[in-house]
Order: structure tokens, then sequence, then C-alpha cells
């Protein structure tokens, strides 16, 4: 493989394509129109389903279907549009069939605008569908992150038979990187065995998330609450830069932890002994690792591109053992390095142990 220069979002649905993916269904909204218009073309190049629907919600029920019938499949959408997709996201955790979504976030509330931002860390790690469900949620860093995690989607879609979503902020899905591309996947020549294929010859398969009975629904959601919990314990990612020797610890996803990495380098050089952890699955989150790093830490950083979201999931995980700081930008405004290094600055100051403090002094 060689590497060629690509913009994100194209990769994303190249990758797609080269991981089988067999029925795109999808509606334009930016900043993630130019994945639509890639599948527009390469899927009817290879014989695959491309529909762009009349809405995000005619979309996510087109999803819904294929999905059923145990094709790979996916859509993609922007934040606003991926909260039309809600209730049929509930639909799809309910009735356990394997469906990757891409969530290219934008500026928000409302239509906001088209500038990056992380905004849908709620809707998407904690749900805005109903229901007690969680689907694994995937957040890359660069142009090559975006295409490994977009396989991994498919492959944990299909082996866990839930939701997977690739959430990257309108950064990460316009910039051009160089990045390799997977090898073509050869498509799947039999439908799994839970599908909705044609009953011919074997008993029927029905899929539906409907239970009226109250004992029967609470069976399955004792189903699905063991399921993520399997998941939570095999399926956590993350990485790390300069954390050995690290007091402080900063934490960002996505374009927020590319800028923080910079601003611990810088910080480093400084002679402030910080590290950067960047959680890869949003969900399962990281939260052991973090537990630990507690347990040494003077004090923690979360930097993200939105009001504070990730924060109360980093809060949960440190427990209390030592001060929890944020420092945010909103309305696709991205953070700058030096602004992050000063709030890391001001963040060892305030947590300098008194003996060194006196010695800083003396």
């Amino acid at each position: 493989m060689t590497k060629e220069l690509l913009k994100g979002n194209v990769a994303i649905a190249e990758a797609a394509v080269r991981a089988g993916v067999e029925a795109y269904f999808g509606y334009p909204i930016t900043p993630q129109t130019e994945l639509l218009e890639h599948m527009s073309k390469r899927m009817p190049e290879l014989g695959r389903a491309f529909v762009q629907a009349e809405s995000e919600v005619a979309a996510i029920n087109m999803v819904y279907g294929a999905a059923s019938t145990g094709k790979r499949v996916m859509t993609s959408s922007s934040s606003p549009g991926v909260s039309l997709m809600q209730e049929g996201l509930s639909y799809i955790a309910g009735s356990e069939v394997p469906s990757v979504i891409v969530d290219v976030m934008r500026g928000g509330p409302g239509l906001g605008n088209i500038a990056p931002s992380q905004s849908d860390y709620f809707q998407m790690v904690k749900m805005a569908g109903h229901g007690d469900y969680k689907q694994i949620v995937l957040a890359p860093a660069t142009v090559q992150e975006a295409i490994d995690l977009t396989l991994l989607a498919f492959d944990l879609a299909e082996k866990y038979r839930t939701i997977a979503t690739v959430l990257l902020d309108g950064n990460i899905g316009q910039l051009m990187e160089p990045a390799e591309l997977p090898p073509m996947r050869e498509l799947r020549q039999t439908p799994p065995d839970w599908a909705v294929s044609g009953a011919k010859g074997r008993k029927k398969n029905i899929i539906s998330s409907i239970h009226l009975q109250p004992e029967e629904l609470e069976t399955f959601n004792h189903k699905l609450q063991a399921k993520l919990k399997l998941i939570a314990a095999n399926e956590v990612r993350y990485k790390e830069y300069m954390i050995e020797g690290a007091e402080l610890i900063v934490v960002g996803f996505g374009t927020a932890g590319r800028v923080a990495q910079t601003a611990v380098k810088l910080a480093r050089a400084q002679g402030i002994p910080v590290g950067l952890l960047r959680p890869i699955t949003l969900w399962p989150f990281p939260e052991e690792r973090l537990s630990q790093l507690a347990d040494e830490a003077r004090g923690f950083l979360v930097v993200e591109m939105n009001a504070g979201q990730m924060i109360d999931d980093v809060k949960i995980a440190v427990a209390g053992q030592c001060p929890v700081e944020f420092y945010g930008r909103t309305g696709g405004v991205v953070p700058l390095p030096d602004e992050v290094l000063a709030t890391i600055a001001k963040l060892d100051q305030a947590t300098l142990p008194a003996n060194r403090v006196a010695a800083l002094n003396g």
C-alpha cells in the first residue's frame, strides 16, 4: 500500500467501500456531504446500492430495513441530521441489527453553522434515543485513524450486532492528510443466520423491537445490558502521549486531542510534568485507565470543542481523587495550543504541593 493525500470525508467513504459496505443511505448536509458524493459515484460503479433519501428520517429507516437482511449498511450525516435519526437508532438498537453511522459534527444548537464542533458527544455517547441502550462510539483524530476506525466500526457492529458510530468533528472531515487505504474486501456471499433473507426451507426470522409484555421486554433488556458489559470489558481504546512521569493529565478527543498534544509538548519543554490521554472509544470510555492515572496525578484538564460534555465522564472516572478543570471553545471555534498551554500552566501552579511552592519561592 502507498500513501495518498486524502480528505477525511472521502477517506471514510472509500474505507467503507473497501470494508464491504453493500448499501448506503444518506442525505446531504455540510460538513459531511463529500462522503455522500463519493458514495454516489463508487457504489453504482460496483453494483451496490446508493440512495439519496428524502430526509435523514427516511435514511435511518432505510438503514434499519437493509440491515435486517444481513447486509453491511451505513449512513452519514452531521449534527442536526443525526438528531433527526435518533428514533430510528433506538429501533435499530432494540432490534440488534448491525449498522454503521458516521457523524461529522458541526456547531450548534439548532442549525448553528457549518464550522467544526464536538457538541454531539451527549447525543451519541449518552444517546438522545429512548431506552437503555448504548452504541460503540469511535473518535478519530487523523485521516488515517478515520480510515482504520471505519473498518473497525463494521467489524464491531457485526461482532456484537450493535450500532457502531464514527464520530468526528468537521475539521477531521475536511482536512487533507497522507494516509493508506486498505485493500478491497470480498463481499460476504451468505447472510448471517439471524437475517431476514427469505424463509424457504427454514424457520422464519423475525426482526422487531416490539415486546408488548413488560416481563418479555425486561428479559430482552437484561440480555442487552449483558452484551453492553461485554463490549465495555473488551473494546476500550485510547492513546497516551508523554504519560510517563506526568503529574497533570490532559484529556481530549478528535481535533481537541490533537491541539492538546501540541500544548502538552510545549508544556513539557517548559518543565511542566504533563501528559495526554486521548480516548478513541468514547463509549466504552477508558474510565479504568483514567482512574489509575488519578491515583498519582494532582490534576486533570479536559479540552473540548463544546461547553463541557466529556468532562462528566472524566469526573466519574477520577471520582474526586484530584481536581478536574475544563477548557473549551464553542460555536465552531477551535482552541489554539497556546490557549491550552496557558490553562495547563495555571493548573500546574494551582496544584503544586506546598513544599514545592516554598522551594520555588525560596
